[in-house]
């Protein structure tokens, strides 16, 4: 993606055109142009075939946006969700092993990043947590972005780091779930289907309206735009929103783990 779009750039300049200009004469926003070049958004291929001739090129980007890969492998894992997150208006995240990263205390993210195999340094496990507990800022915006979590309740029961880490991390969760435009469901173990036995994701909407799901391996992450990928992973959440506990039942949980009366 970022390939093709210093293609696009580089042939957007040589016919003289802004990206206000070539986005009027092919139908899209300047900021859908400019995530184009910077290799945010995928070239679709109508726009394609639409900008081959309005710069006079042979097809070259038109062939480009059919063979582009459904789905992009970007390493390091964490990047790709990191900066998708910071310009991304609505998220929906499924976790099955431990709290999002979103919601975590520092304690509890510490815990987690001790428990990494190979192990890190001090040092490491500091700026780890630290970045993470950044991250969180994205949920206080001036216009805050739309956040809804599904945990599966494993997650809530296991205790990462020690009973009063995990307590602590449970008393944090119940405050966040009253933050505006967060939504927190806990899917129970009493439900006989579970609609993501594949494991944890995570979908974005970007302020330019695109639509993508990102998924962590082992031993790395996918980026997925690809329109009919996405829809699977947005079904499956669907399903999972379904099954879960509403959010007062899932704060009622919570104080019930926590032995509140």
């Amino acid at each position: 993606m970022k390939m093709v779009g210093e293609q696009l750039a580089a042939a957007r300049v040589a016919r003289g055109l802004t990206q206000r200009e070539l986005g009027k004469r092919v139908g899209l926003q300047e900021e859908s142009i400019a995530s184009i070049e910077q290799g945010r958004r995928p070239l679709m291929p109508d726009v394609a075939e639409a900008m081959d001739r309005e710069l006079g090129l042979p097809g070259i980007l038109t062939v480009a946006a059919h063979k582009m890969p459904q789905i992009d492998v970007i390493p390091p894992w964490a990047e790709p969700l990191i900066s998708l997150e910071q310009s991304a208006q609505a998220l929906s995240s499924y976790q099955n092993q431990v709290v999002p990263g979103l919601l975590q205390t520092p304690a509890y993210a510490e815990a987690v990043f001790r428990s990494r195999i190979p192990l890190y340094t001090a040092d490491e496990i500091a700026a780890q947590t630290s970045a993470r507990i950044d991250r969180q800022s994205v949920l206080h915006r001036t216009q805050p972005m739309l956040a809804s979590f599904v945990i599966w309740e494993p997650v809530l029961r296991c205790p990462v780091g020690g009973r009063d880490v995990l307590n602590e991390q449970l008393r944090h969760m119940a405050v966040c779930s009253q933050l505006p435009g967060i939504t927190i469901q806990v899917l129970t173990l009493d439900r006989t289907t579970h609609p993501a036995l594949d494991g944890p994701f995570v979908l974005l909407e970007t302020s330019d309206h695109q639509h993508i799901a990102y998924v962590e391996s082992q031993r790395g992450s996918l980026v997925v735009s690809h329109l009919d990928e996405v829809s699977i992973v947005s079904q499956r959440y669907a399903m999972l929103r379904t099954q879960a506990l509403n959010p007062d039942e899932t704060r009622d949980l919570l104080d019930r783990l926590l032995g509140d009366p």
